[in-house]
């Protein structure tokens, strides 16, 4: 196997060769849970489980873990605006994540864990850096030693001097030099907090994903991942804290996806912009969303809008259309033909070309590409005077499976296969039985439901419209 990955890192694309043959330790960083995820959150989600698929389609044992966020200065916000608590806003909004990035047919990952769940294991860890005079205690806040850590700034390929221009010390702040970085926050009157060392508080943002990572998967993880806003400070801030404390490298390779634009203006809440996935999937099959994200490469910007998510409907609609033919044709496909091994042989083909594409730092643009081209032939051997099911089968198999790779579904949510084959043979009965207005009627209810019916000499087929 041989997979290339870009790496942050290095800001190249490098053989990925896992710590322990077959195996591989990957950690995405997760959502703060105080609201319905935007898409901007769903584009990580959706790319780093297609990598995980695709790590587990390739052989690979893959351990995967990703955070929740559950406490912090967005969720004392909104704690405070609804009258609630923390932990009430967040179990609300995790389940709420789960529904909808499980409609974007996102699996779980091996472990979910929480800030609050792991509150022993972060305040073990903020302990072992003061005894290693890596952080400080002042006025019940805690902060690292920024320039103590020797290749802070490696992986945003920043120096210590650039950061220090534009660094300062804010009023109020205890810290003893303006690039040093909280890692505990003394309590304020009326916020959720925790007993430690150095007084009641609770963590800064960076360390929890250090903790999890240590306590989940082991001083050094093959893979870190998350969205490219994520590279610094957060993720520079975590290498800093987690090779501090172990003395390791603390991820072999750095995976960051591109920003999303809506509308060609950047994604902020500050513009007002940000468009929730909870609500795109009220109107919009969850799986145009995930064929949407995976029509671009990962680590480049892509743009959102209404128009372009109607385009991306169509051109799913098409490839689950040859499917949906091909399963047609296979009930009378068994007349013999002399060129099935040469069929066979570009199907196959044409999944070895999936695979290198895949292999090449996870191009899913290109890989789906290759779909349609898998649908070009359908196509062209379905034009065929004679079929044979030992093809159509191929074709169905490598279908299945690469779609199943990248995470995505041969069909529409709505109506099940069986329930729209049941309605059209009671449709058939109807037309046997000449009773034509109850077969208008079926076809109109189908139709209703953007089922399109057609009528060939092999019988009643259907398509989604």
């Amino acid at each position: 196997m041989t997979i290339k990955i870009y790496n942050t890192a290095t800001r190249k694309k490098e053989t990925f060769v896992p710590m322990e043959e077959g195996k591989v330790k990957m950690y995405v960083c997760g959502p703060t849970v105080y609201n319905y995820i935007h898409i901007g959150n769903a584009r990580p989600a959706i790319v780093f489980d297609t990598v995980r698929r695709y790590l587990d389609y390739r052989g690979y044992d893959v351990h995967f873990v990703s955070n929740f966020t559950d406490v912090d200065d967005k969720l004392i916000r909104a704690a405070k605006e609804l009258g609630e608590d923390v932990p009430t806003i967040s179990k609300r909004f995790i389940e709420a994540y789960f529904e909808d990035v499980s409609a974007l047919g996102c699996k779980k990952a091996d472990a979910h864990p929480t800030v609050i769940e792991n509150m022993d294991a972060i305040i073990d860890f903020i302990s072992t850096l003061i005894e290693k005079g890596f952080a400080y205690e002042s006025e019940g806040d805690v902060y690292f030693r920024t320039r103590k850590f020797d290749g802070y700034g490696k992986l945003s390929h920043q120096s210590i001097d650039e950061l220090r221009v534009g660094a300062r010390i804010e009023i109020g702040e205890k810290k003893q030099d303006a690039l040093d970085f909280a890692l505990w926050k003394a309590a304020k009157d009326g916020e959720i907090s925790w007993e430690s060392p150095w007084g009641s508080g609770r963590p800064g943002w960076h360390i929890e994903c250090s903790a999890m990572v240590k306590k989940y998967l082991g001083d050094t993880i093959d893979i870190h991942a998350g969205g490219q806003d994520l590279a610094f400070p957060h993720h520079e801030n975590e290498i800093a804290q987690s090779e501090a404390l172990t003395g390791k490298t603390f991820a072999n390779y750095w995976m960051h996806n591109g920003y999303i634009n809506i509308d060609n203006e950047k994604m902020s809440k500050s513009l007002g912009n940000f468009v929730l996935v909870h609500d795109i999937i009220k109107n919009h099959d969850p799986q145009v969303l995930r064929f949407f994200m995976l029509s671009v490469h990962y680590r480049h910007p892509i743009n959102y809008s209404e128009e372009v998510l109607e385009n991306v409907k169509a051109a799913l609609d098409r490839l689950r259309t040859s499917y949906q033919n091909l399963k047609h044709r296979l009930q009378a496909s068994d007349g013999l033909t002399e060129n099935n091994e040469a069929w066979i042989a570009k199907v196959n083909e044409l999944q070895d070309q999936f695979i290198a594409e895949m292999d090449d730092d996870f191009n899913t643009a290109n890989a789906i590409s290759i779909l349609f081209e898998l649908s070009k032939q359908a196509n062209y051997y379905l034009m065929e005077k004679n079929t044979h099911k030992e093809v159509i089968d191929a074709f169905l198999e490598k279908f299945s499976t690469l779609f199943s790779v990248l995470g995505l579904s041969l069909e529409e949510e709505g109506l099940l296969d069986e329930e729209i084959e049941g309605l059209i043979q009671q449709r058939i009965q109807a037309r046997k039985d000449r009773d034509f207005g109850l077969s208008d009627e079926i076809r109109d209810r189908l139709k209703s439901m953007n089922i399109i019916l057609e009528d060939t000499p092999q019988g009643t087929r259907w398509k989604r419209g």
